[in-house]
């Protein structure tokens, strides 16, 4: 269950301007109140809102942020966030630091439905979706802990159209030019292709960048590893990852998780690179991160001639480079021993 107490964070400027003139107060405090919460400010520190109407809003709302329950670093600078709820939810993050700036992924539900094999998210399943002012915590965490973020990709927790409507007001948030400002062609948004949401999101005109997370060449191999794959074929998962690049002009990126023995093999990249000749995406291979279980990466002979595979066939794809394998790495670890850990286990 979340919170009873009105999360401000989860509110527009316009709805937070309805609540501020309920709450009998003039309008530019909404725009005052909006800055202080997109710069992570509690309420005792918004200095320059009277007490009377900062008293009102701690009786009948919360700011609405994240508390770092866990950090970890890398060697490479990498930063794993757990983040906590007010109502014990936790999610976790992962800043990445690169050349070209700072990346953040991050989680959009509390766990995922999606239960697919190769992925810790799911181990416990879906706990609940997050709020579209709970996902803009998250980035708000790795600021006010001194970061700077230039780029964000909804690839962490949970599936994204799955819980539609809160990502798409989350979008529109983090991009409002008086909160955080961040640039829609700076954000990406992966899905394991659930097809309505895909088109609903091309539909909605916001150019970020769509990943579609494959991670097989044919529909055998991917209803193995992928349960959504049984009710969406990769035929239709295509052919609506084509229908947002004809409706945005966004280049598609193709995910590809590398599982030795299931899907990185010398055919595999062959067929793949059939399926995908001719449409403008852009393969992103990604070798196994051991999660536990049977599943083991490829060696790296097999993942630079898988990538050579689709190159010679004139798909493009390079390997993602490996961050924060020193820490748990993968999606939902950190989750995972924190709620053990609160279990006894």
């Amino acid at each position: 269950m979340q919170s009873q107490t009105k999360p401000l964070l989860n509110l527009s400027l316009e709805e937070l301007t309805d609540l501020v003139l309920k709450l009998g107060e003039k309008k530019f405090r909404a725009e005052q109140l909006y800055l202080w919460l997109n710069k992570g400010v509690p309420f005792s520190g918004m200095r320059n809102l009277p007490e009377s109407f900062l008293t009102r809003l701690k009786a009948e709302t919360t700011e609405g942020y994240a508390e770092i329950l866990n950090r970890q670093v890398s060697k490479d600078g990498t930063t794993k966030y757990l983040l906590g709820f007010a109502d014990g939810v936790s999610v976790e993050a992962v800043l990445m630091k690169q050349s070209y700036g700072n990346t953040l992924c991050i989680s959009t539900q509390a766990g995922c439905r999606m239960a697919c094999a190769f992925c810790a998210s799911g181990a416990l399943g879906l706990q609940r979706n997050l709020l579209a002012g709970e996902i803009l915590a998250e980035v708000l965490a790795a600021v006010t802990d001194g970061n700077t973020v230039n780029n964000l990709v909804l690839m962490g927790m949970g599936e994204p159209f799955d819980n539609y409507d809160n990502v798409v007001k989350f979008l529109k948030l983090v991009n409002h030019p008086k909160g955080l400002n961040i640039g829609m062609r700076s954000i990406s948004l992966s899905t394991c292709g659930l097809v309505p949401g895909i088109i609903a999101f091309a539909d909605e005109g916001l150019p970020a960048t769509l990943a579609i997370s494959l991670h097989a060449p044919n529909d055998a191999i991917r209803r193995q590893i992928m349960p959504i794959a049984k009710t969406y074929t990769m035929g239709e998962v295509l052919d609506a990852a084509k229908y947002y690049f004809n409706k945005t002009g966004r280049r598609v990126i193709i995910e590809y998780v590398l599982i030795d023995g299931i899907n990185a093999s010398a055919e595999n990249a062959a067929e793949l690179a059939g399926r995908l000749r001719g449409f403008n995406c852009h393969v992103n291979l990604i070798p196994y991160n051991a999660v536990g279980g049977d599943f083991k990466a490829p060696n790296k002979a097999a993942v630079e001639a898988f990538r050579q595979t689709l190159e010679k066939n004139k798909v493009g794809a390079t390997v993602r480079k490996t961050s924060g394998d020193d820490i748990d790495g993968a999606c939902g670890q950190l989750r995972l021993k924190h709620m053990n850990s609160k279990q006894g286990k």
